[in-house]
């Protein structure tokens, strides 16, 4: 019960990555909060409550600032503090560089890197006051290690995180508050899901088995492994860890070259 006691605010947590890191802090201990853009949130919600854990969840979308702060004053008047922050919540639209509207190039800023940077910002003056937190930033081997074709707004943004995450991590460390980031490759999640839809709406599923081939490890990864990284690095087992990064992808970026089905 390593998160026995804690507080944590999960972004996106309704399903995917933000699912598996919900799932993995109720069983270390930690009352969960889960905020989502998608109705589903109450849905799961009701299940975990159902099972006997102490969850509540907000539906709001984090480019909505008045709505973010809302939320964090009502955690902080039921709760009296927010221990853990897991910025999750992102998008990914596969669209080449050249025919990319500024809308889309917009629609991943404001989410994957305004979105992050509005919860935070209304977080983190708790954890100054109570010179103690941790904050887990999703970020990905997409951007900072390895791109496709169609990636630049998304790579772009992903990035960006790394950047937002060391500089968090230099300026808090003084109020032991440890800032790091996850840096998935695939998982099995709705929107690796779109991704393969988008690049073939005739049969997604072949391009599912096409990436799992090229992954040294033969598979894409479960929310629930991703998760346990996110309970460890929410633990006072990484108290001596801020400003790094986490990479959870099966290999997929150590080959030199590729090799399907090997």
């Amino acid at each position: 019960m390593k998160l026995d006691g804690k507080i944590a605010y999960v972004t996106g947590g309704a399903m995917g990555n933000g699912l598996g890191v919900v799932k993995m802090f109720l069983k270390y201990g930690a009352t969960v909060v889960i905020a989502d853009y998608n109705e589903r949130v109450f849905e799961v919600e009701e299940v975990l409550k159902e099972k006997g854990y102490p969850v509540k969840a907000y539906l709001l979308d984090i480019r909505d600032k008045a709505k973010i702060e809302e939320s964090v004053t009502d955690v902080i008047r039921q709760y009296g503090r927010i221990d853990i922050l897991v910025n999750n919540a992102g998008v990914a639209k596969i669209e080449p560089f050249l025919t990319m509207s500024d809308e889309t190039r917009d629609y991943h800023f404001d989410i994957n890197i305004k979105g992050a940077w509005n919860v935070t910002k209304a977080i983190l003056p708790y954890m100054v006051e109570n010179n103690y937190g941790k904050i887990i930033n999703l970020s990905s081997v997409t951007g900072p290690m390895v791109a496709d074709p169609g990636e630049v707004a998304y790579a772009t943004t992903k990035a960006a995180l790394i950047g937002f995450t060391k500089a968090l991590a230099r300026e808090y460390a003084s109020s032991h508050i440890n800032v790091n980031a996850i840096l998935p490759g695939y998982i099995k999640t709705p929107m690796v899901q779109g991704i393969a839809e988008d690049s073939n709406k005739e049969d997604p599923k072949s391009v599912i088995d096409a990436i799992s081939q090229a992954i040294p490890m033969g598979r894409l990864g479960k929310i629930n492994e991703l998760g346990e990284l996110a309970a460890f690095l929410a633990s006072e087992e990484s108290s001596y860890i801020t400003g790094s990064e986490f990479v959870i992808d099966g290999g997929s970026t150590l080959p030199e070259t590729v090799s399907v089905g090997q």
